[in-house]
């Protein structure tokens, strides 16, 4: 079973990208769960949502508190959240952020894996916004494999109709860029 949690603020698609991740896994024939955390519910605060997948039934139904993947679709979420609090030793951060790896991990006085994406100027490139969401998502599939690719694409153009395509756009683009930084 591979644990993930998502660290980014309201508005920014944490719980879409979970349900995106969700969806694909069950297309697959996985078995999936994915569910949000919120604070106070407004769009700027910040939100922590969560996955499970795996190849077999997943009868726990307890918050997730040592995670394998840790994704950050928002860069200042590191100076107010401790983003690697319970990330297992052999986990990974995966981050949206133009510093090198090097630099997070002395900021961070992290020592484990990490891989970074420049996530918010794909999303600028590509959709036209600042929303990370499936951008982060395609960096995450490259990092963990959780997904083929292609699964994702029935989910996304479900949820997003006639702006799918920009979004497949993104996160294949994420997907080739992501920097896997592995120490």
């Amino acid at each position: 079973m591979i644990e993930v949690r998502w660290h980014g603020r309201g508005g920014q698609g944490a719980v879409t990208s979970v349900e995106m991740l969700a969806l694909a896994a069950i297309e697959e024939g996985k078995f999936a769960q994915g569910f949000p955390s919120f604070g106070p519910e407004r769009r700027g605060a910040p939100v922590t949502a969560f996955n499970r997948v795996d190849d077999h039934q997943i009868k726990l139904r307890s918050g997730i508190y040592n995670p394998d993947v840790v994704v950050v679709l928002d860069e200042s979420l590191i100076s107010l959240v401790n983003v690697t609090e319970g990330l297992k030793p052999d986990g990974v951060l995966i981050v949206n952020t133009t510093r090198s790896a090097k630099e997070l991990a002395k900021l961070l006085n992290y020592s484990g894996k990490i891989a970074t994406v420049d996530a918010l100027g794909i999303a600028r490139q590509e959709l036209g916004v600042p929303i990370t969401n499936t951008t982060m998502l395609g960096a995450l599939i490259k990092v963990t494999n959780v997904v083929k690719l292609d699964s994702v694409k029935g989910p996304i153009e479900h949820r997003f109709g006639r702006i799918a395509q920009k979004n497949m756009n993104a996160l294949q683009r994420a997907h080739k860029e992501v920097k896997l930084n592995y120490k």
